[in-house]
């Protein structure tokens, strides 16, 4: 009996492709740096570069040929920063580079009280 191989990921088009990649980029975009790890990260841009940005140009896709150079330049910027030393302070958001501190945080405290309704996220009074 012969199976289809799922082993490997398919992606639908050039935009699921490019959130699978950042996803796996983002998993180790704080790792420290290895042979192995820039082999693997050099396979990815490659992949990027080879397949996904000539298939979004044979399908008119312009704004996903666009995010993919984004992508490619981010993951290069990466990739020389680390080499440097340097610590690589973000990740990747929407298919280009988003510093740690770009993003507005919110406290969030949650009080218990006596009143119904189990928690309050702010106390008033």
């Amino acid at each position: 009996m012969t199976e289809p191989d799922n082993r490997f990921y398919q992606p639908k088009d050039a935009k699921d492709a490019l959130r699978y990649i950042e996803g796996l980029f983002n998993q180790y975009v704080q790792a420290p740096l290895t042979m192995e790890l820039i082999a693997y990260h050099q396979k990815l841009v490659k992949q990027i570069e080879d397949d996904i940005i000539p298939t979004a140009k044979a399908a008119h896709q312009d704004v996903q040929v666009k995010n993919a150079e984004q992508m490619v330049d981010a993951m290069h910027t990466w990739l020389r920063t680390r080499m440097n030393g340097q610590p690589y302070a973000g990740k990747m958001r929407h298919f280009k580079f988003e510093a740690d501190n770009a993003r507005t945080k919110y406290k969030r405290k949650v009080l218990k009280g006596r009143r119904s309704g189990g928690h309050r996220s702010v106390r008033h009074g």
